[in-house]
């Protein structure tokens, strides 16, 4: 596939294999594949190499590595997407983000930098089997 396809994978359809929802509390690691959802509390370090969606209301603290990373709640840390992060209204985003694709919607509130690569490095696979 090329790359240009990678960026335009669509994730309404995603089928979401995990949710830390409104009222749960989460600290620590977090490895997976598929697409996972947040809606509730996370602080520690989360890697993918498919979809992380924060939804609104979220509140995150990490470092984020990830194929691609949906932000419409609180996050602050650092974010490594291998396709795209897209931060969506109301989103507040405070750390650092590096990505081949930013798309930040009006409204948003934005502290940090960004760095726009054509491919960081593959997001680490770590005790994922």
């Amino acid at each position: 596939m090329s790359r240009s396809n990678h960026l335009n994978l669509p994730v309404t359809h995603s089928l979401v294999t995990a949710v830390i929802d409104h009222g749960c509390e989460f600290e620590g690691k977090l490895c997976f594949n598929g697409t996972v959802r947040i809606g509730g509390i996370f602080r520690g370090e989360i890697y993918t190499p498919d979809t992380l969606i924060i939804g609104e209301g979220a509140r995150v603290d990490a470092q984020i590595d990830a194929g691609t990373i949906i932000i419409s709640g609180e996050v602050n840390g650092s974010l490594r997407a291998k396709h795209r992060v897209e931060i969506h209204r109301p989103a507040v985003f405070r750390g650092d983000i590096l990505t081949p694709s930013l798309s930040v919607d009006e409204g948003v509130i934005f502290e940090g930098s960004s760095k726009m690569a054509h491919s960081p490095t593959t997001p680490a696979r770590s005790n994922m089997t």
